[in-house]
């Protein structure tokens, strides 16, 4: 009796201690279970609190998702390693064709290109030839200057505005060229497009523009405008979108002769092919040798940004009313009018050309003194 007792309070300790033994193991393993969550926990914290930096939203994502966002931050990386361009644009239809772009890029977080807006082109050159801009929007001829200027260091990128130019009267006495004869004419663009423009229109009619019309020149079209309010007679040529601008200042004020029609007509008598362009996308060349992806990235984005000034006229409209371009009210008439376009490559090589070609003939100087060669036209 009393070995059975023994045996079986021996086998009760066994049993109390194997007991207690499992309970230790369940124990260590719950506390080494719980530093491990409390670590974990502590390093999704540090970093839940760094995504919150950047972003107040839930990041929940799939694993598509994340492979979705890795592939656009690896996008990303590629565009900012294009580097930056310095870009300028006009104050008129060729920033009007640009805002787009300018729009978007401000919006990237991780702008590519330097917009400016400048009044005249005069502001413009001194900075492309110093370096200080890598890619400007500049009058057709001015660009060929500046190649001859340069030895060859300027190449133009695509046309961006044919003809925008008009005359524009208080009253109804221009019904012709031929009615300018004796009048004075404000205008703005001395040495570029304009001028020249005119000159040719009032040379094909016969009229001698520097004895038979006195021309009064303006540093900015801003200043026609001003003059042709203070003028109850006032005659000027000015391009849109100041036509539109003037035409809110003075509700008399007509369009007398559109001279881009009135250059075609000439064109034709003398079986000439060479149509009336305004403004051209120019680069320097060492930039655009050393920049091939950021170049062809520029103009690709500029060609959407054109297309959509010419499609979404009231969404741009108010685009460039932001950027202080004009007021919007006047952007929305004035886009219709305004001629923006994009052309490139051969075709903008047998535009330009030939365009060049219609100035070098009446006047040299206008051109830079020789037609440029064919490096001049850029090609992607």
């Amino acid at each position: 009796m009393k070995r059975i007792l023994s045996l079986t309070l021996a086998l009760c300790l066994c049993l109390t201690l194997f007991a207690c033994s499992q309970e230790g193991g369940s124990s260590s393993e719950a506390e080494s279970s719980a530093a491990s969550s409390e670590s974990s926990s502590s390093a999704v914290t540090s970093e839940g609190s760094a995504s919150s930096q950047v972003s107040s939203e839930p990041s929940e994502v799939s694993s598509a998702e994340s492979e979705a966002g890795s592939a656009s931050s690896a996008s990303d990386v590629d565009t900012a390693d294009l580097g930056t361009a310095t870009v300028a644009a006009l104050k008129g239809p060729t920033a009007m064709g640009m805002v787009k772009m300018m729009s978007d890029d401000a919006q990237s977080g991780q702008p590519t290109f330097d917009f400016n807006i400048y009044a005249s082109a005069d502001e413009i050159t001194p900075k492309l030839v110093q370096g200080e801009l890598d890619i400007a929007a500049v009058p057709a001829n001015l660009a060929s200057v500046l190649y001859n200027n340069t030895e060859g260091q300027v190449q133009v990128l695509a046309i961006n505005t044919l003809g925008v130019l008009y005359i524009v009267e208080n009253g109804d006495t221009v019904q012709s060229v031929e009615d300018l004869r004796g009048k004075t004419i404000y205008a703005s663009g001395k040495g570029n497009t304009p001028e020249y423009a005119l000159r040719y229109l009032l040379e094909g009619s016969g009229i001698d523009p520097d004895a038979d019309v006195t021309i009064e020149w303006k540093s900015e079209h801003s200043e026609c405008v001003a003059a042709l309010a203070a003028d109850p007679a006032g005659i000027a040529m000015l391009p849109q979108p100041f036509v539109t601008t003037a035409q809110a200042q003075n509700e008399n004020l007509r369009v007398a002769l559109d001279i881009t029609e009135e250059w075609d007509k000439l064109a034709e008598e003398s079986g000439s092919d060479a149509a009336l362009l305004t403004g051209v996308v120019v680069a320097r060349k060492e930039f655009v040798e050393q920049n091939p992806q950021l170049v062809g990235e520029f103009l690709s984005l500029y060609e959407k940004s054109v297309a959509y000034a010419n499609e979404e006229v009231e969404e741009t409209a108010k685009l460039i009313g932001e950027y202080d371009i004009v007021p919007e009210a006047v952007a929305a008439k004035a886009l219709p009018e305004c001629n923006i376009t994009f052309i490139e490559g051969g075709e903008m090589k047998a535009k330009l050309s030939a365009y060049l070609q219609t100035l070098m003939d009446q006047n040299p100087k206008a051109i830079g003194g020789a037609m440029p060669g064919d490096d001049f036209y850029y090609a992607r």
